[in-house]
């Protein structure tokens, strides 16, 4: 059997596999604490506090949510934090998994995924001993790889250049957060 049979079809998108549960979990913690701050406070105070759970928030956000990878025939977006960095898999001079994803790029340079498969583990064997048990990780980097080599093989497309973008939504929040703190702070003056 070939790779091409075995072939991922559409767009995949890794992130990590905890983000949105932490997120959730962080989430209901702050509705929480500024609930509290309404029922042993006021309203006021917690317009307060309001900016700097937001802040938390925010941050949880960006770490283990929006940053991620996503995968397609045509080539690869990985989105870091506040930095997005897109481009087509003729691009890709070497692919490796070490603690993160990491696309090595025609340009030189090496950019490693923070929200997508991570860490390998050593394959193991089964509770009955039959069968290896091959880590997701490494199941996945076998799926990008796939992908990779079938966009190398085609005779056309896959040839995007490298774009580097800042993601703007997340840094006017970004703002809008840090002007409610301001405000907090000039207000408790």
């Amino acid at each position: 059997m070939s790779s091409i049979e075995h072939l991922p079809v559409g767009a995949r998108t890794y992130r990590a596999s905890t983000g949105i549960a932490v997120l959730v979990v962080c989430a209901a913690l702050s509705v929480f604490l500024l609930g509290d701050a309404v029922i042993r406070g006021s309203w006021a105070l917690m317009l307060l506090y309001a900016p700097w759970v937001l802040l938390v928030l925010w941050l949880i956000y960006e770490l283990s949510v929006v940053s991620r990878v996503r995968v397609d025939e045509e080539g690869v977006v990985v989105q870091n934090f506040l930095r997005r960095t897109s481009f087509g898999w003729r691009r890709v001079t070497d692919l490796d998994l070490r603690w993160q994803l990491d696309f090595h790029l025609e340009d030189g340079r090496k950019l490693s995924c923070w929200g997508g498969p991570g860490r390998i583990q050593s394959p193991r064997m089964s509770r009955t001993g039959d069968e290896i048990r091959i880590p997701a990780s490494l199941r996945t980097l076998g799926e990008v790889r796939a992908r990779w080599e079938h966009a190398l093989e085609q005779e056309k497309g896959a040839d995007a250049p490298i774009r580097r973008s800042w993601d703007w939504p997340a840094i006017g929040a970004l703002v809008v957060i840090a002007a409610g703190a301001v405000i907090a702070i000039v207000v408790t003056r």
